[in-house]
C-alpha cells in the first residue's frame, strides 16, 4: 500500500489533504511538531528511513508573516532548512517530495499574471525564506513538485472565519485594497497534490483558484454570502500599516497545470461559496 508522509498535518492543507485521501487505498502518516521537526536533520532522516514513504508532502511553514520580518533565523528554519532537510530524506529514500511555496516569491510589481517562470523578487522575510526552501528542494530532491499558491483557507484560523467572526459586532470592518491576488481553497489545492502526485510530471507549478480580487472585495464577497450587513472600509496598505511588505499584485497564472494536465481549479467565487455553505451549516 502506497504511503504518504504529511508533515504539518494540523494547518489547512494538512487537514485538507486527511479530507480528500479519505477511503483511498493509502496509508497517511501524519506529523506536526510534536511528532517531527522538520528543521533537525538528523530526526528527519532517522524518521523518513523508519516509514519509507512513497510520498512526501510538507505542508510545514512558518506563515506569520509580519513575526518572519523580526525572527528571521526561526523564518529560514522553518521555511528553508526544513524543506531541505526533507529534500535530502526523500533523495536518499526514493520517496518523491511536495513542497508548498507563494505568491510571495514575487515582488509584486507586476502588472499582469506571474507564470512559473518569471523571475521571482521577494520583499518579505517570508518570501526571501520560502524562495530559499524551493532552492534547497530543487537542489537536493531528485523527484519534486513545488506549488506556489495564494491567499490560502480552510479549516482552522483563516482570513474568511476572522470576517465572518467580526461580523457578529462590527458594524463596518476595514480592509486593504490595493493588494490583489486569488483567493484559494484548501480543498482545491489538495486536489491539484492528488492529482499530481501519481504522476512524474514534476517541477514548479502555480496552483491557485481562477480569477482574482482584492482583499476588500474578497471581505464584501464572504459577508455578501454570508448574509451579513457588515460594510467593508476599502483603505490603503500604507493605512492598515503591517511591518512586512506585501506584493501589491500577486496574482498567479497556472501555467503548467493548463498545459501540462488536465487539472482545472475553481473559480475563487465558486470554492469561497463551497467552503461557506460547509462553515455556516
Amino acid at each position: 500500500m502506497k504511503k504518504l508522509l504529511i508533515t504539518g498535518c494540523n494547518g489547512q492543507l494538512g487537514r485538507a489533504l486527511n479530507r480528500e485521501y479519505e477511503g483511498e487505498p493509502v496509508e497517511l502518516a501524519n506529523t506536526d511538531l510534536g511528532e517531527l521537526d522538520i528543521t533537525d536533520l538528523d530526526a528527519v532522516m532517522a524518521f523518513v528511513k523508519e516509514t519509507r514513504p512513497d510520498v512526501i508532502i510538507n505542508c510545514g511553514a512558518m506563515t506569520a508573516v509580519d513575526l518572519c520580518e523580526t525572527a528571521y533565523d526561526q523564518a529560514f528554519l522553518a521555511n528553508a532548512i526544513g524543506p531541505r532537510n526533507l529534500g535530502i530524506a526523500a533523495r536518499e529514500t526514493g520517496a518523491k517530495l511536495f513542497q508548498i511555496s507563494t505568491d510571495y516569491v514575487f515582488s509584486g510589481d507586476g502588472c499582469k499574471p506571474y507564470i512559473e517562470t518569471d523571475a521571482p523578487g521577494p520583499r518579505s522575510v517570508y518570501g526571501a525564506t520560502k524562495l530559499a526552501g524551493e532552492q534547497f528542494v530543487r537542489d537536493f530532491a531528485q523527484r519534486y513538485f513545488i506549488i506556489r499558491t495564494a491567499w490560502l483557507y480552510g479549516e482552522g484560523k483563516n482570513f474568511v472565519r476572522t470576517m465572518l467572526q467580526l461580523s457578529e459586532t462590527k458594524e463596518q470592518v476595514r480592509v486593504v485594497s490595493d493588494q490583489v491576488g486569488t483567493p484559494t481553497s484548501a480543498a482545491e489545492l489538495a486536489k491539484v497534490i492528488h492529482a499530481l502526485e501519481p504522476t512524474d510530471n514534476y517541477g514548479i507549478f502555480h496552483g491557485t483558484c481562477e480569477g482574482s480580487c482584492s482583499w476588500a472585495d474578497f471581505a464584501a464577497e464572504i459577508f455578501r454570502r454570508a448574509g451579513k450587513a457588515t460594510r467593508v472600509e476599502y483603505i490603503t496598505t500604507q493605512e492598515f500599516g503591517a511591518v512586512a511588505p506585501r506584493p501589491a499584485y500577486s496574482i498567479l497564472d497556472n501555467q503548467m497545470l493548463r498545459l501540462t494536465t488536465d487539472i482545472r481549479m475553481a473559480h475563487w467565487q465558486d470554492a469561497l461559496a463551497e467552503y461557506m455553505e460547509s462553515v455556516l451549516s
